[in-house]
């Protein structure tokens, strides 16, 4: 496993590389969700490469930056037990050189949801994303259906400018009672998280509602956000929404393969999770 830390490095060793290369783009602080991914990548390749990098751009002023979960040496060590090619973890200075002003704005896509509650996220995210892609060239990209709104907005980008490789959703994994897998987890306190599988719970019981025939999203999403906030331990919902997976756009009749996702905060964590409903 070759671990390389300067976009030149990367490149000498990925002209040498033979095959398809997928890729996983990470900031680290490997779960068994970014493990899935790995393996999904690995077995649909020739090459697995993965990336590390905590990304500043999609940090706004008073975020998680600097409190960001790191361990690089376990990061390393599992990927290592998975059979990675190639790893990427360069620094920001290599990302983000003096005098870097170019940006990439996937303009309805990023501005709702996440985008309008975190201002200028999904250009850091757009950006980064564009950059390793032009380092690794990898054929495919593999990313969890967890960050539903970022799985749509990277597609965007990918189809508008024409980058020629496949987006690959991998469905969300979760713990047992439901709690999607998240390097933000680790901010839980013994009784948050055993409140947190009220997000789960909530888009459950919009899905179970409309399998049993509601399609009225006003109705759906008050009912997900009455879920919600019956659990003391929520101090706010960011949104509830229901709303077409590609475009993100809300709608008033949920139909098949509509996104329900949400936004909430708990203690320190902000936890978000979606469905589709199918």
């Amino acid at each position: 496993m070759d671990v390389l830390d300067t976009v030149q490095r990367f490149r000498e060793a990925r002209d040498k590389v033979e095959g398809s290369v997928g890729l996983v783009p990470t900031m680290g602080s490997l779960h068994e969700g970014h493990l899935t991914l790995v393996r999904r990548a690995r077995s649909e390749n020739d090459v697995a490469a993965v990336s590390i990098f905590v990304n500043p751009s999609q940090f706004a002023q008073g975020e998680d930056l600097a409190s960001y979960p790191r361990d690089m040496e376990r990061d390393l060590a599992l990927l290592r037990d998975e059979g990675v090619d190639l790893i990427f973890a360069p620094t920001p200075e290599e990302m983000y050189p003096p005098g870097f002003d170019s940006w990439i704005h996937v303009e309805k896509t990023s501005e709702v949801l996440e985008g309008a509650v975190r201002p200028g996220h999904f250009r850091g995210v757009a950006t980064v994303v564009a950059k390793l892609f032009n380092v690794v060239r990898p054929h495919r990209a593999y990313f969890g259906q967890k960050d539903g709104q970022q799985l749509a907005v990277v597609r965007r980008m990918v189809k508008d400018l024409d980058m020629g490789l496949e987006i690959v959703a991998v469905p969300t994994v979760r713990e047992e009672d439901g709690l999607a897998m998240s390097s933000r987890n680790v901010y839980l306190t013994h009784e948050e998280r055993l409140a947190a599988p009220v997000i789960y719970r909530g888009l459950c019981r919009v899905l179970d509602l409309w399998r049993g025939g509601e399609t009225g999203c006003d109705a759906l999403r008050a009912e997900m956000k009455t879920t919600l906030e019956s659990e003391p331990l929520v101090s706010s919902v960011d949104y509830v929404s229901i709303a077409d997976p590609v475009t993100l756009e809300e709608l008033a009749e949920a139909k098949p393969q509509a996104m329900v996702s949400t936004a909430v905060r708990i203690g320190k964590a902000r936890l978000i999770d979606n469905v589709l409903l199918e």
